[in-house]
């Protein structure tokens, strides 16, 4: 039996992780994306490039649903491998149900303690870039608009809040 968020396969029904999926994006995004668990297991064909996800791939037990583009498909694929991620065109990201708890500046900090400044957004699109299209945007999720990741890591991209805190 496999774990998805923290619950067996047999505790939620694919239809409530589909569901869950949905909610990362607008509708014209998901009613055509493939919805996969966070194992990968297919829960819904799509037809379009776009990928649903009920959690984040990258962190076990997650509830915070996104859909990705090609562009951040490949993002998710090598970070999960421990590679370097580069881009030479835009990718964008939705997580409109918000997302955990996060260090700004290291993607595999786990102590909130750590002296990093730690953001746990709402609402929000993330957008994959070249690095070098970062380099004069502000590394402050406080400033009230658009703010970079990770800057100084192979996973930098722009974070873009769409909802007041």
């Amino acid at each position: 039996m496999s774990i998805l968020f923290g619950c067996s396969s047999g505790q939620m029904a694919n239809n409530e992780l589909v569901k869950r999926a949905e909610s990362a994006a607008p509708s014209d995004i998901t009613s055509t994306a493939t919805i996969l668990a966070v194992d990968g297991t297919v829960l819904r064909e799509g037809t379009s490039d776009w990928v649903c996800y009920p959690g984040i791939p990258l962190m076990p037990g997650d509830l915070h649903p996104m859909c990705v583009d090609s562009v951040w498909q490949d993002f998710l694929k090598t970070a999960s491998e421990g590679k370097p991620f580069v881009t030479s065109s835009m990718g964008i990201s939705y997580m409109l149900q918000g997302d955990a708890n996060v260090s700004n500046a290291n993607p595999m900090a786990t102590d909130p303690n750590n002296g990093d400044v730690w953001v746990k957004e709402g609402p929000h699109l993330m957008i994959a870039v070249p690095k070098y299209l970062l380099k004069d945007l502000s590394e402050d999720p406080y400033n009230g608009g658009p703010y970079v990741m990770w800057k100084d890591t192979p996973y930098a991209h722009i974070m873009v809040p769409i909802k007041n805190k």
